[in-house]
């Protein structure tokens, strides 16, 4: 696959994942009843929106570390909560674990030569 689709599918992976922690905390099943203060974990997803959407690459590359915290979440919700809050726990797991795999690949298809011949040599 070429960087574009990659770029492509981390840019989907990401928005999607803004919009499942908006829906999920707001209205679909919050902690508290009316919202809860958890929708700000959306809004960190906005810092690197405009970098992956523009292929930055260094973007890229803190990403790939800071979408962790969301996989962490996702499975500790999968696995201690239940019903529609369960589901959408499974949703965001995944979707971190798309955008993750987006990111490594993205990183690897775009490096320059002098990364390549040193990955190379190790």
């Amino acid at each position: 696959m070429t960087p574009t689709r990659y770029q492509m599918t981390a840019s989907a992976s990401l928005i999607a994942l803004i919009f499942l922690c908006l829906a999920w905390e707001g209205w679909l099943a919050p902690l508290k009843p009316g919202g809860s203060w958890m929708t700000l974990k959306a809004a960190f997803l906005l810092f690197p929106l405009f970098g992956i959407l523009r292929g930055k690459r260094y973007t890229y590359k803190w990403l790939s570390l800071f979408i962790q915290f969301y996989l962490m979440e996702g499975l500790l919700r999968a696995t201690s909560d239940s019903g529609l809050s369960q589901k959408l726990a499974i949703g965001e797991t995944l979707l971190a674990v798309i955008l993750f795999v987006a990111c490594i690949l993205y990183i690897r298809a775009t490096r320059g030569p002098k990364e390549k011949k040193a990955a190379q040599s190790n």
